[in-house]
C-alpha cells in the first residue's frame, strides 16, 4: 500500500522537480563518462595545460584564436550590457521628468508661431523676387520684339580664329534715308566693340570707312561698300578676311536714330571748335530735313550741349583738317558720351529711349544673348578707343581710278598693332591671306612699310 502511494506521488510530481532529476540524471552520465575516457578522473585535456615551451606551432595558433574569440565575446557583451543600461536609464530619466508649467507651454507655442511667420515671411519674398525677375524679362523680351532679327550664314563669315575671352561685335552706323537697315546701303560709321568677359573692359576700333580693303569678290574697294554690296554678313566677312578676326554677330543702327537717342537722354556735352560749329549748323540743315525736326544754331564755340540733330550733324563733319580720321574720332566720342549718359540714366529715361531706338535696330544677336548682354550693360567699362589703320599714308588714289581712299602703310603691320591692341598679343603674326591682301594693296598703292 505504502509502495502503490509513493509510486502515485512520483506520477505526480510537480513539473519542476522532474526537471531537476533529469538535470541531476545528466549531470551523473557526465560525471561517469568523464571518470571512464580520461586519465584519472581529469575533466580538461592535458594537451591544453601543458607549457608553452613544449607546444606546436599550430597548437600556439589555436590557442590564440580561442584567446581572442573569448575576448571579442566578453567585448560585445560589455557593450550590449552598456547599451542597455544607457536606454534602462533613459527611460528611467523621461519617466522622472516633470511636465511643464502653463507658462512654459504657452512660450513654446508663442516660439513655434513666430518661427512659422518667419517661415511664411521668407517664402513670401522668395515669390516675390522670382515674380520681380519673371516680370523684367517679360518686359525685355516684348521691348526685344521690336529689334529686325537677321540669321547670318556662319559659314560666310570666314572667321579666321578664336579670340579666347573675348567677344567681338561688328557695329554699324548706317546712313539710310528710307529707314532700310538689312542691306543695300552703305555703313557710315564701322566700329568693332571688343568686350573681355574676365574684366568687361570694352575697346572700340573703328575702320575708316574709305580703307582700301579687299571685298568678297576679290576686288579691292572702300570698305562701306560692302554692307551695300552683301548686307552685314558681307561686311562682317570683310572684317574677318581683312583684321584676322572671329566676328560672328552684329548691331546696325540708322545713323539718324542718334537724334532720338540723344533727345531721349536729354543731351550731350562737346567742346566744339568754331571751324566745328561752323561746318555742324550747315549739316543740321539737311539732318533736320531728314528726322523731320527744326534746326537750332550753335551761336559760340567751347563747351556745348548739343540735341539729337546737332549731335549727329556735329558726327558727320568731315571737312575739317583731318577729313576722313576726324570724323571717326568724333563719331567714337559721340558715342562714348551716349554710353555714359545710358549708363546713368532712370529707368523711365530708358524705357522711352528704347521705345523709340529699339525699331530702328537690326541685328544678329539673339534675345537671350541680348538680355545677357544688357543685364551685364552697368557693369562695362568703355576704356580707349582707336581708329584703323594705325598707320595711313593720306588719302591718295590708285592706278586706274579717280576714287581716293585711306591707304594703310603694310596693311600686316596694322592688323599685328590692332591685335596688340585689343588682345593685347604681343608680337602678333598675321595669317597669310592677310598678307597676301598687305602685299596687293601695296602694289595698287605704291605705299609699302618702311621695312620692306
Amino acid at each position: 500500500m505504502t509502495d502503490r502511494r509513493n509510486s502515485e506521488r512520483g506520477r505526480r510530481r510537480r513539473p519542476d522537480d522532474r526537471r531537476r532529476s533529469d538535470e541531476y540524471r545528466r549531470q551523473e552520465s557526465r560525471r561517469q563518462y568523464d571518470s571512464q575516457s580520461r586519465p584519472e578522473g581529469r575533466r580538461q585535456n592535458p594537451e591544453r595545460r601543458r607549457p608553452e615551451e613544449h607546444m606546436s606551432a599550430e597548437e600556439h595558433r589555436r590557442r590564440e584564436e580561442i584567446r581572442r574569440r573569448n575576448e571579442r565575446r566578453r567585448s560585445d557583451d560589455r557593450r550590449s550590457y552598456e547599451e542597455r543600461s544607457a536606454a534602462r536609464r533613459e527611460q528611467e530619466d523621461y519617466g522622472e521628468r516633470r511636465r511643464p508649467s502653463k507658462k512654459e507651454v504657452r512660450r513654446q507655442k508663442e516660439e513655434l508661431r513666430r518661427k512659422r511667420k518667419r517661415k511664411r515671411i521668407l517664402l513670401l519674398v522668395s515669390e516675390l523676387v522670382i515674380l520681380a525677375v519673371l516680370c523684367v524679362v517679360a518686359y525685355g523680351v516684348m521691348k526685344l520684339d521690336k529689334i529686325d532679327y537677321t540669321k547670318l550664314d556662319k559659314e560666310k563669315l570666314e572667321v579666321y580664329r578664336d579670340t579666347g575671352p573675348y567677344t567681338n561685335i561688328a557695329l554699324f552706323g548706317l546712313d539710310s534715308r528710307d529707314g532700310e537697315i538689312d542691306g543695300g546701303v552703305r555703313s557710315d560709321c564701322m566700329m568693332v566693340a571688343s568686350i573681355n568677359n574676365e574684366t568687361d573692359d570694352v575697346r572700340i576700333i573703328s575702320i575708316y570707312r574709305d580703307t582700301l580693303l579687299k571685298q568678297e569678290d576679290g576686288e579691292f574697294a572702300k570698305a562701306n561698300s560692302a554692307y551695300a554690296r552683301g548686307g552685314p554678313q558681307a561686311a562682317i566677312a570683310l572684317m574677318n578676311r581683312n583684321l584676322d578676326l572671329d566676328i560672328q554677330n552684329y548691331v546696325s543702327v540708322n545713323f539718324n536714330s542718334l537724334v532720338d537717342i540723344v533727345d531721349a537722354l536729354g543731351g550731350i556735352e562737346i567742346e566744339l571748335t568754331e571751324e566745328e560749329r561752323v561746318h555742324m549748323n550747315n549739316y543740321q540743315v539737311e539732318t533736320a530735313e531728314v528726322v523731320g525736326q527744326s534746326v537750332q544754331e550753335v551761336e559760340e564755340a567751347g563747351l556745348q550741349k548739343l540735341n539729337g540733330v546737332q549731335a549727329v550733324s556735329y558726327s558727320r563733319i568731315r571737312y575739317t583738317d583731318g577729313g576722313d580720321y576726324k570724323r571717326a574720332e568724333r563719331q567714337r566720342l559721340v558715342l562714348q558720351k551716349i554710353v555714359e549718359k545710358a549708363q546713368k540714366a532712370n529707368l523711365l529715361t530708358l524705357n522711352k529711349l528704347l521705345d523709340k531706338v529699339l525699331p530702328q535696330i537690326s541685328t544678329s544677336f539673339s534675345q537671350k544673348q541680348l538680355l545677357g548682354i544688357a543685364a551685364n550693360a552697368l557693369s562695362y567699362k568703355i576704356g580707349e578707343m582707336r581708329g584703323f589703320p594705325f598707320e595711313i599714308a593720306g588719302t591718295d588714289r590708285i592706278a586706274g581710278d579717280n576714287a581716293s581712299y585711306v591707304i594703310p602703310v603694310g596693311i600686316a603691320n596694322n592688323v599685328t598693332q590692332l591685335h596688340q591692341f585689343l588682345f593685347a598679343e604681343e608680337n602678333y603674326v598675321p595669317s597669310e591671306i592677310v598678307q597676301s591682301i598687305s602685299d596687293e594693296v601695296s602694289e595698287l598703292s605704291g605705299i609699302y612699310p618702311e621695312n620692306e
